[in-house]
């Protein structure tokens, strides 16, 4: 498959929303604590990563004290993913789940990063290069709600870090199932809040205190670190996300709270 960057467009076909034009226009979503209309969701998501893109990686070592990469393999393991397995990285981003997923499924497997920003992708691609894995990884620039896939497409899909972007989450997750073979398994890794009284005020103090100020020296943009705590809190609960998968048509979900629940992994499967 070639693996340069593309975009495609979305399949033929139309995702049923069951509201009203008048409806859709009224319809707002989060991003941080702000409530905005729907239809604008999206570019605030583009201009937010396009400016913190360059230092995303770096960022994110620094914020979780580097505790991420622990979390990502552990994700990518309990997909319990095969030789020659065909998988998506939904959300893909900067590639750290790509790279994990194609060292799993081989040279006779294949992982297509999917994410509606170019930026992120372009920072992902020398990395990829780095691990050797060019011909083992696809990039395509395209919108998690509307995946350019046909349905049956792969084996597993994944996202990390992702989903609370989306604007309609319900519509990504479908698109995640649409996209299944059946049997195919689901990864999710996400944010959420630490079970623990104690830890969540520290971590409530760490993450609108310190994260914005890091944010500020390290990166030069401090709005962008202060809706990442925003975002986390607006997320649903573990066992409401659960229930979102099941609406999805998702079987077996489960998850693995992870670091005293600040990141959480979500399993599900097609039947």
């Amino acid at each position: 498959m070639d693996n340069a960057l593309k975009t495609l467009p979305p399949p033929d076909r139309q995702l049923e929303s069951g509201n009203s034009e008048k409806e859709q226009e009224a319809e707002t979503a989060f991003f941080g604590y702000r409530k905005i209309p729907v239809r604008e969701k999206a570019g605030y998501v583009l201009r937010h990563f396009n400016a913190i893109a360059g230092r995303y990686d770096f960022m994110n070592t620094v914020l979780s004290f580097g505790i991420h990469h622990a979390w990502k393999r552990l994700s990518v393991a309990s997909m319990e993913l095969k030789t020659g397995d065909r998988v998506i990285d939904v959300c893909g981003g900067t590639a750290d789940l790509a790279i994990l997923a194609a060292g799993v499924a081989g040279p006779g497997g294949h992982v297509v990063l999917y994410d509606i920003n170019r930026t992120m992708i372009e920072q992902g691609i020398p990395k990829v290069r780095k691990a050797s894995l060019d011909r083992s990884i696809s990039y395509i620039q395209g919108d998690a709600e509307c995946i350019s896939f046909r349905q049956n497409s792969f084996d597993a899909a994944m996202i990390g870090f992702g989903i609370r972007n989306v604007t309609r989450m319900e519509r990504g997750l479908a698109e995640m199932h649409r996209v299944l073979k059946p049997g195919g398994k689901l990864m999710c890794l996400e944010f959420s809040s630490p079970t623990s009284a104690w830890f969540r005020c520290l971590y409530d103090f760490y993450s609108f205190q310190l994260m914005p100020l890091a944010g500020r020296v390290l990166a030069g943009n401090p709005g962008a670190y202060q809706h990442l705590s925003e975002s986390i809190r607006t997320f649903p609960s573990p066992d409401r996300f659960s229930d979102l998968l099941k609406e999805a048509g998702f079987s077996e979900v489960s998850y693995r709270r992870l670091t005293n629940g600040i990141a959480v992994i979500y399993r599900g499967l097609k039947l």
